[in-house]
């Protein structure tokens, strides 16, 4: 696998096995863009059904990163459950979810997994739900016109009061963090985006600032934003205190 970018972030080699605390989050960063040989290997740990998933895409390239992607997903969780990555079941729940099913996921283990270009990020914790995302930073995308479609007004309102050169690290922090909670909270896309705020300005605190589905969620969730490598930014979103972030490299190279 080729080399991701520097980060601001330190990122560890992983053990073998791995201990989760409970008050505790891991997060994982691995590299798409992997050899023929590991793509195959990575293949052979797949479920049937997640082989006939990657086979449907009509793409080379989007076959090849969610073999990658499913594969590194399954070498992480097998360091949790000390058990090979192909013996693991990996369902979904009925928002569709991901979860760890069978005798090796017992109920304990939450995750959550994301990529944009070929920058991977997972994270893992016990007990309660995680949510992640990462996305390349583009300053050739129209944000003001994207902003205005989903943002909600308080965040549009704070976008705009930014000098122009802070908007596109602005209007990245937002989506990641957007995205960041309604995976954790299992809504995936289904929620508007505008029937919630977060902070978005430099500098200032990952937070969920108000929820108009349930405003008690502001306090039950929070968000971290992460660096994990150059020309990307992305968040974490935890229910309760993220407690220590531990984070791994999901596979040598990486």
């Amino acid at each position: 696998m080729t080399a991701l970018r520097v980060s601001g972030e330190r990122w560890e080699p992983a053990p073998a096995v791995v201990d989760l605390r409970p008050d505790g989050v891991d997060l994982w960063k691995g590299s798409l863009d992997a050899a023929p040989d590991a793509l195959a290997a990575f293949r052979d740990t797949l479920s049937e059904d997640e082989r006939a998933r990657a086979d449907r895409f009509a793409f080379p390239r989007e076959r090849e990163r969610f073999t990658a992607s499913r594969g590194l997903l399954r070498e992480v969780l097998a360091r949790y459950a000390g058990a090979t990555p192909a013996s693991l079941e990996i369902t979904a729940d009925d928002l569709g979810k991901p979860r760890l099913g069978g005798r090796c996921g017992e109920g304990r283990l939450r995750f959550n997994v994301s990529h944009s270009a070929d920058l991977w990020l997972s994270a893992v914790a016990l007990h309660r739900e995680v949510g992640v995302d990462v996305e390349a930073i583009r300053a050739d995308r129209t944000h003001d016109r994207i902003a205005r479609r989903f943002f909600s007004p308080g965040e549009v309102a704070a976008l705009d009061a930014l000098p122009e050169s802070d908007r596109v690290l602005a209007f990245h922090a937002c989506w990641t963090r957007k995205e960041a909670w309604l995976k954790a909270r299992g809504f995936g896309l289904t929620l508007p985006l505008d029937s919630f705020d977060v902070t978005l300005r430099p500098g200032e605190e990952a937070r969920l600032l108000a929820t108009r589905l349930d405003p008690a969620d502001a306090v039950r969730w929070r968000l971290v934003s992460l660096d994990p490598a150059e020309g990307f930014t992305a968040a974490l979103a935890v229910g309760g205190d993220p407690g220590p972030i531990r984070r791994f490299l999901a596979a040598v190279g990486a």
